[in-house]
């Protein structure tokens, strides 16, 4: 019974499902007005509860009374939550000033052991900041000017943004442009990589500007980002693009990249056993090579079908190792597409100690990295193959 009297007093208003209506100024707003103070137009900051009110807006006037109760009752929501969280920390026989948001999500864990499994259905206790949402400040002065130049474009946030990225953009040429000045335009830029990323959702560009979007806006924000990550210099601009960017579902388990192994002469070099279908293959790969690959103690002309060629390559051409590394193969079973197959998949896993976790992470969307279980499927009885049938007829 001690426990629950001590929990009675968790600040209600902090769980979820409050609303506020005023914040800080979003990140790409270019000025912002801070409560109880201005700037004049010879620069000096002015006390609105000092200055004469008979000079200000109507909005202001109207923006200064709400933005008066919601400091107060944000002041009010942080209080509670405070005591709240020096409550839990001294049930939990803990330090209450070093009582983190971590512990506070445990204790209601440890002291709540119910069988709601929902996480809605579970108590919360958050900071004040996490609950209530960000909106924008005042955007005019105490004569009702507004601040930002595109403020009657009633979204002068996502215009700001806009036009941020073409000035990035022509920054990027006038780089490109000294690069092929100098000469050394066939230096290859490096590549910004993307992979294992995709463009934020509608709701949480419209959470980062505070502004509502239109599909259409929110698509032609996407193709300008698309069309900007695109040059071949954006890489300079990867922090601006990647706030923009959230990474996909974490992958099921990271493999562990062997290190290299020297021979007697040093050169560096990996082996890995593969196999496909009734096909194994035992592969080589060896560094500080000039490309020559060796099947069965012969080239690659080993596969007579172009296909098969192709299958060997073309790991090497994916990580641009062709004619920097040596192969050797060894590889028996039936079936040529099985064969090359296997060799496939030793060369990829073999070429991971050799490249950087950029080129595995595109090696592994490209499938390189993956075995391949399929196998040819058995003959049923009573049908023509495994899928076959035979020619059915009614008379």
């Amino acid at each position: 019974m001690a426990v629950l009297r001590e929990l009675v007093v968790f600040p209600s208003k902090c769980f979820r499902g409050v609303r506020s209506y005023f914040f800080s100024a979003p990140l790409f707003q270019n000025g912002s007005l801070k409560l109880n103070e201005s700037v004049s137009k010879d620069g000096h900051a002015l006390d609105f509860e000092q200055s004469d009110t008979k000079k200000m807006s109507k909005a202001m006037k109207s923006y200064m009374e709400r933005a008066k109760i919601h400091d107060n009752f944000i002041k009010q929501q942080l209080h509670e939550y405070n005591i709240g969280k020096r409550h839990l920390a001294n049930m939990m026989g803990k330090d209450p000033e070093f009582f983190t948001q971590t512990d506070v999500d445990e204790a209601i864990r440890y002291l709540f052991p119910s069988g709601l499994f929902d996480p809605r259905a579970r108590p919360m206790m958050k900071h004040p900041d996490e609950i209530y949402p960000k909106r924008k400040a005042a955007e005019f002065d105490v004569n009702g000017r507004p601040y930002h130049s595109l403020f009657y474009t009633s979204k002068p946030n996502y215009y700001t943004l806009m036009h941020d990225l073409a000035v990035k953009f022509k920054q990027l040429d006038r780089h490109e442009d000294k690069i092929i000045s100098r000469g050394i335009q066939n230096q290859k830029p490096t590549e910004l990589f993307l992979f294992g990323s995709e463009w934020i959702p509608k709701q949480k560009i419209e959470n980062v500007l505070l502004e509502s979007l239109t599909d259409a806006q929110y698509v032609n924000l996407i193709k300008t980002f698309e069309r900007f990550s695109q040059h071949p210099y954006s890489v300079i601009e990867k922090d601006f693009i990647m706030q923009f960017r959230r990474q996909l579902a974490a992958q099921v388990e990271i493999q562990q990249v062997p290190e290299l192994m020297r021979d007697e002469s040093g050169r560096p070099y990996m082996t890995y056993n593969a196999r496909r279908k009734t096909s194994n293959a035992t592969v080589k790969v060896i560094g500080q090579g000039t490309g020559v690959i060796s099947i069965n103690e012969t080239d690659i002309h080993f596969f007579q079908r172009e296909q098969d060629k192709k299958q060997i390559i073309f790991p090497l051409q994916f990580s641009d190792m062709l004619g920097k590394v040596d192969v050797v193969a060894t590889v028996d079973g039936c079936g040529t597409s099985a064969q090359s197959g296997a060799i496939r998949l030793g060369i990829s896993m073999c070429l991971r100690s050799f490249v950087n976790a950029e080129t595995i992470e595109r090696m592994r969307l490209a499938g390189l990295l993956s075995f391949d279980p399929r196998t040819r499927e058995r003959k049923k009885p009573g049908q023509a193959g495994a899928r076959k049938k035979f020619t059915w007829k009614k008379r």
